[in-house]
């Protein structure tokens, strides 16, 4: 599936439900969300989307910072829109959350960082003359999120150039507590 495929995807779910934020949009899409503790250790599992009985399920880590739980249910959502046919058989583990290596997890992340950062948003920003990492701390998402957004805006004709490549385990190496200041307080 191409960015601009799912771009429509997104801004057709947008245009019914008039809704961007990713519990709310849930709620809309009859999706049950679940948040249960599975820890802060490297590699924990930081949420998962699978259909059981033919009705969509997803569950967040709730022991992340409320900013994380935010950025892994657009994530969720993103495999529950694009990917439900496949969702039937087994369940998308994010042990490897935001993984490039699998065509899935890029989808996904696309679709994450479309609901999460429109446009506009992001272009004001830039075009106050913000930094790429000053930017993302001010739309309160993970610079690498911020790496996916500018990979659709470079799609749309923007001539925007990110300073970093988003890696697979990025959210792996994020610390807790240090999370949570910098975005909760702020955001």
């Amino acid at each position: 599936m191409t960015i601009e495929m799912i771009a429509d995807a997104l801004k057709e779910l947008q245009k019914k439900y008039d809704e961007t934020d990713p519990f709310r949009l849930a709620k809309e899409l009859k999706i049950t969300v679940k948040l249960r503790p599975m820890g802060i250790y490297e590699g924990c599992c930081k949420g998962f989307f699978l259909i059981s009985r033919r009705m969509k399920h997803i569950t967040i880590n709730s022991d992340l910072p409320d900013l994380l739980q935010k950025v892994v249910l657009a994530h969720e959502l993103g495999h529950c829109i694009l990917h439900s046919d496949d969702a039937a058989t087994a369940p998308f583990h994010e042990v490897t959350l935001f993984d490039n290596t699998d065509h899935k997890e890029y989808e996904a992340n696309i679709f994450a960082a479309e609901l999460l950062l429109p446009d506009e948003r992001v272009l004001d920003l830039l075009n106050d003359d913000l930094f790429f990492f000053d930017a993302a701390k001010k739309l309160c998402v993970p610079f690498e999120m911020l790496d996916f957004k500018f990979r659709v805006l470079k799609r749309k004709g923007y001539k925007v150039k990110s300073p970093v490549i988003s890696q697979g385990d990025f959210l792996k190496n994020l610390e807790r507590n240090v999370d949570a200041k910098l975005y909760n307080e702020k955001c």
